[in-house]
């Protein structure tokens, strides 16, 4: 869980700045996303498959590409 402790002197907005950095890397925002709304686990496969063969598309056309 990320925490931000406030530094004497140091404004607001530097401090949240911080604070929404360390919850990116956390990945809290996308798994909230994730979470909303149900999803079955036949619609999970399918788009774990198509994820994949996109990332197998993009890698190819790198590897062409050089």
């Amino acid at each position: 869980m990320p925490g931000v402790r406030v530094k004497p002197n140091e404004p607001f907005e530097v401090a949240l700045k911080r604070f929404k950095k360390q919850c990116e890397k956390a990945g809290i925002l996308s798994e909230i996303r994730k979470r909303e709304h149900y999803e079955k686990p036949s619609i999970k496969r399918k788009k774990k498959i198509l994820a994949a063969k996109k990332r197998a598309l993009k890698k190819l056309r790198k590897i062409e590409g050089s």
